[in-house]
């Protein structure tokens, strides 16, 4: 298998420091439309969201897969009969899964669809984030609104025109970092609901997750951004010209990992972070 590597070289503080990608496996193809992948550390394994059809679509094609550390397909069709899904959250043993309108929860353990919640007046729900105590946010692309989950109930945390557009969400202890799709804006929503700008990356933000002291971000073109924690942003990955997109990522901080969904690729590509 060919590799391919590229360097990103980050000055700080007057000391050169430099960070790599280098390309480890990919999946077969498989998969269709991969939005989202998401590690289960527990389980040692990898669930992936496949629209197989329009993202807006409600017609029951949409699947998750089971994958592997390693790429191998697990169990392509895991759960299947959703719409089209998209961002996936975890915690305790249920997975939580975006579908168009409405949540859809699922027991790992049975692999069975355990509750569907619908959400009056959502539109395109695209992210899914957990906090520690497992209260779930979602994302509302067309609407601009970040919903909450608890206890079996849907609220409207959070609402901006400055979110018209909001799709990555990663929950941090002192609030949300959350990307606008369209703008490629990246803010930080405190608890206290105040939101602060905080770099912007390429356009077609999508997913985030915690690299060090700062962030990964994913452009839905097949762009992979590093954001620093004072906010500088710099490209790490740019599939654009090979017409691969990079969806919703994960990073396992264990095996330094990055696991990028590629849409129209039909595959999930995993990249050693060095």
């Amino acid at each position: 298998m060919k590799t391919s590597i590229l360097v990103l070289m980050i000055i700080c503080s007057g000391a050169v420091h430099s960070q790599s990608l280098t390309l480890k496996w990919k999946t077969d193809t498989l998969l269709r439309a991969p939005e989202s992948v998401l590690v289960d550390q527990k389980n040692n394994m990898l669930y992936v969201s496949n629209i197989n059809g329009k993202s807006d679509a409600k017609d029951r094609n949409g699947f998750i897969s089971k994958v592997g550390m390693d790429g191998k397909i697990i169990n392509l069709k895991w759960v299947d009969g959703l719409d089209a899904p998209k961002g996936l959250g975890l915690f305790k043993g249920k997975l939580y899964v975006a579908d168009v309108t409405k949540v859809v929860i699922i027991d790992i353990a049975t692999a069975k669809i355990e509750k569907q919640i619908e959400i009056e007046g959502a539109k395109f729900l695209n992210d899914i984030t957990v906090d520690g105590k497992g209260m779930v946010y979602i994302s509302d692309t067309q609407t601009g609104k970040i919903h909450s989950l608890s206890a079996g109930k849907i609220t409207t945390y959070f609402e901006s025109p400055e979110l018209n557009g909001v799709n990555g969400l990663l929950s941090e202890g002192n609030g949300l970092y959350v990307l606008n799709f369209a703008t490629g804006k990246n803010f930080k929503l405190s608890k206290d609901k105040k939101l602060m700008l905080f770099a912007t990356t390429a356009q077609g933000a999508d997913g985030v997750v915690p690299f060090g002291k700062g962030y990964l971000v994913s452009s839905w073109h097949g762009e992979i951004d590093h954001v620093s924690e004072q906010g500088v942003t710099t490209q790490l990955l740019d599939t654009r010209d090979k017409k691969i997109n990079s969806a919703d990522i994960d990073y396992d901080a264990k095996t330094k990992t990055l696991f990028v969904p590629t849409f129209f690729a039909n595959s999930v590509m995993a990249y050693e972070v060095k």
